[in-house]
């Protein structure tokens, strides 16, 4: 899922709206830099990934996915096993990462295996959206969707 404009930076602490909004939705926040410019995935995590500062073009869905330019403002909520890369970023590119609780990440940057499909289908579905909590339609969408989340929530233009 991806939203646009959904949470304003805080001007010089641009990072904390973001890390508010998440951890009173149950994904507390766990680190603060940008993507990497390599391709990779979550086996044992869905990720909310908050843009704070500055834009990215981003590769999400694995090599052969969906590029997308993300801005200051955007949140990107990636079930395990979607793999994702930075293209390319301006200078002041700042990203704020999350999990659900009770989930720690990995870093796959390999096929998955058996064992990695495994615990991805084992992985229990968010049950708060880390934007809008409670109302959001995370849990809805994704419990719904055959094969994981398919929606893209936009107010703006892919760009």
């Amino acid at each position: 899922m991806l939203y646009r404009g959904a949470i304003e930076p805080q001007g010089e602490r641009p990072a904390s709206g973001f890390e508010k909004v998440f951890r009173r939705n149950g994904w507390p926040p766990q680190w603060r830099n940008g993507v990497y410019d390599f391709h990779h995935y979550h086996s044992t995590a869905h990720e909310v990934l908050g843009f704070a500062a500055g834009w990215a073009r981003l590769t999400l869905g694995g090599e052969g996915g969906h590029v997308v330019t993300v801005r200051a403002g955007d949140v990107a909520v990636l079930p395990a096993g979607t793999g994702h890369c930075k293209i390319e970023a301006s200078a002041d590119f700042l990203v704020v990462g999350a999990y659900p609780l009770h989930q720690d990440w990995d870093i796959c940057r390999a096929a998955p295996t058996a064992e990695a499909m495994e615990r991805m289908r084992g992985l229990a579905f968010p049950a708060i959206d880390p934007v809008a909590g409670v109302s959001g339609s995370l849990p809805r969408l994704w419990r719904t969707a055959e094969r994981g989340p398919t929606a893209v929530l936009s107010t703006g233009t892919d760009g």
